[in-house]
């Protein structure tokens, strides 16, 4: 475990890595996850092995630490990944980013393009303000104050047994913090972020999640959209094999 300051009270950003070669692979977790739970398994296949990996849990999830008086939103948790990166030596690393992974990994890019060199996008939030059914809108749609006197609680509770796996991991401020700041999206938003970046983009949507909203124009801008079968948003669990092809660049 690596672990590099994000904050100006020595909160520290948290990882773990394997050696391997160069460009490394930076992955990514969502919202109320961790990174190598959710990505280990598929960096460990044949198609990935060998390279340089690294699971980075974001402020307030996983390992991380979770200060009170941080604002977690996507600038923010996309700050602290560029401070673990700097600190592990990495630059042009390929960000293969989850769900809210993916937004801080396109906020990054356009932060920081010294530090990414390809981005691979797991159902990854590119508007604001989603749809009500929306994990983040679900958990913002409390108070910060509702969510820490039993939101939490009851969130776990209605939630699957994956995501409240990890989710009881992550610091209940944090959680919902990270929430409003991915409903809320970034300056420019991820989208626009999205289709102007100058590096490889690879956009993965699971087929059972349904068709992605604009995908035309992202194919337009460059963008490569790629539809898993027998997978819904968590593909790297639902179709592993397919989703090591897309991040290898083979599939």
């Amino acid at each position: 475990m690596r672990q590099a300051v994000f904050d100006g009270v020595g909160s520290c950003v948290r990882w773990t890595e394997t050696p391997g070669a160069e460009p490394a692979r930076v992955y990514v977790h969502g919202l109320g996850a961790a990174s190598a739970v959710y990505h280990a398994h598929v960096a460990a296949r044949p198609e990935l092995a060998g390279r340089r990996s690294l699971f980075v849990d974001l402020p307030g999830h996983g390992i991380s630490d979770r200060p009170e008086d941080f604002g977690y939103t996507l600038e923010e948790h996309a700050d602290a990944l560029a401070a673990a990166l700097d600190t592990a030596g990495v630059s042009g690393a390929e960000l293969v980013g989850h769900s809210m992974g993916g937004s801080v990994a396109v906020v990054l890019a356009h932060r920081r393009p010294d530090l990414v060199s390809r981005l691979v996008l797991t159902e990854a939030n590119l508007d604001a303000f989603p749809p009500p059914t929306a994990g983040s809108s679900g958990i913002a749609s409390w108070t910060e104050e509702e969510f820490l006197d039993g939101g939490y609680a009851r969130v776990l509770d209605r939630v699957g047994p994956v995501w409240a796996a990890t989710m009881r991991l992550a610091d209940p401020r944090a959680l919902h913090r990270s929430a409003v700041g991915l409903r809320r999206g970034s300056a420019p938003v991820m989208r626009e972020i999205l289709t102007g970046l100058p590096v490889e983009r690879v956009y993965l949507q699971g087929g059972r999640s349904g068709a992605l909203d604009g995908a035309h124009a992202l194919e337009e801008a460059g963008v490569r959209v790629v539809t898993v079968p027998d997978a819904g948003h968590n593909i790297m669990f639902d179709n592993p094999a397919a989703f090591a092809k897309a991040v290898a660049g083979t599939g």
